[in-house]
């Protein structure tokens, strides 16, 4: 597909409109200037016609076939569980249209590997969800880093704790914490965003091991994970995610020869850049719909030819590092 700055608007589809397109995503591709979205898909038909009547969308259906192969949808957006990505991604990289897909990439590695395939092989434009890369919050603590404003870099930690919610504690059906989807569970979900992110910060990771367990017994997937790693550049990590935990805690910390950087992944935090006994606050708050920036940045890159800072390598690289951490390969 040639798009350039003089074509028609790009009209994009959804497949899976679920929760995490209400505001986080969905709108995002509305607001963005020269995107349309203009159909969405889900099995229950019911939930993909009322998705459609709240959000003003003119099209939805409960085939996924039928808005990928539509003549009248120019991009796909994956918003379903990891377990189908790469079902539906095939279909869209045969289509040949560009795609965007939820993060993680897919369920596993190779999974993930196939996808980036087929879409290199296809010459179709990728994107994948790791919408950090684009946030303003981030891009700061990208270029404070870059400015040596702590010095070298030396280590990176991140300490992610989450009591036992509501669901776990009823035995209701979850597919983020069923093994047959989500090995990892929330590790899956959430650590994916603070991995992906610190390869973006720090350039990819070189060596990367791990533990995992599942303390608590309350669903089939992991809940306690624990990793150490080293990027290329030598810079070394740690990271602890634990989903049975007291309090909630989300704290990363980056320590360099002449400072130290905290922020948090999910939480709005400040950023306290710390050097000596002096430090300084950044408050960055992030967009109503989150992927505001990411959504606005693959139109850049459609349009304008702006590489795009999170793609099918760099979500593969992704993949590698929590597949390690898993012990899955």
């Amino acid at each position: 597909m040639s798009i350039t700055a003089e074509s028609k608007v790009i009209r994009w589809g959804i497949i899976g409109c679920g929760a995490v397109t209400e505001v986080k995503s969905g709108p995002a591709y509305q607001k963005t200037v020269g995107f349309e979205l203009a159909a969405v898909m889900r099995r229950d038909l019911k939930l993909a016609s009322s998705y459609a009547q709240r959000h003003k969308v003119p099209k939805f259906s409960d085939d996924a076939a039928e808005i990928i192969n539509n003549d009248n949808i120019d991009a796909i957006y994956i918003a379903t569980p990891p377990d189908s990505h790469k079902h539906y991604a095939l279909m869209v990289a045969k289509a040949g249209k560009p795609c965007c897909i939820e993060k993680p990439l897919a369920s596993t590695y190779e999974e993930s590997r196939a996808i980036e395939q087929v879409f290199k092989e296809a010459k179709v434009p990728l994107f994948v969800a790791y919408y950090r890369r684009s946030l303003p919050r981030f891009n700061k603590v990208k270029h404070l880093l870059e400015s040596k404003a702590i010095g070298q870099i030396r280590h990176i930690s991140w300490q992610l704790n989450k009591p036992a919610n509501a669901v776990d504690l009823s035995g209701q059906y979850n597919w983020r914490t069923d093994k047959s989807i989500a090995v990892g569970g929330y590790f899956d979900d959430l650590a994916s965003h603070g991995l992906d992110l610190f390869s973006f910060l720090l350039g990819d990771f070189q060596k990367v091991s791990g533990i995992a367990t599942n303390q608590q017994g309350l669903y089939s997937a992991f809940d306690a994970i624990s990793a150490c790693w080293q990027h290329e550049n030598g810079v070394t990590g740690t990271g602890s995610w634990n989903f049975g935990a007291a309090e909630r805690q989300d704290n990363v910390t980056i320590v360099g020869s002449e400072g130290e950087l905290n922020f948090s992944v999910f939480d709005e935090m400040p950023i306290v850049l710390t050097q000596g006994k002096s430090s300084e606050s950044f408050i960055i708050e992030n967009p109503e719909n989150i992927q505001l920036y990411h959504v606005a940045n693959i139109y850049q890159q459609l349009v304008n030819r702006q590489q795009h800072p999170s793609n099918g390598h760099s979500a593969l690289h992704t993949s590698w590092v929590m597949d390690k951490i898993l012990a899955v390969n």
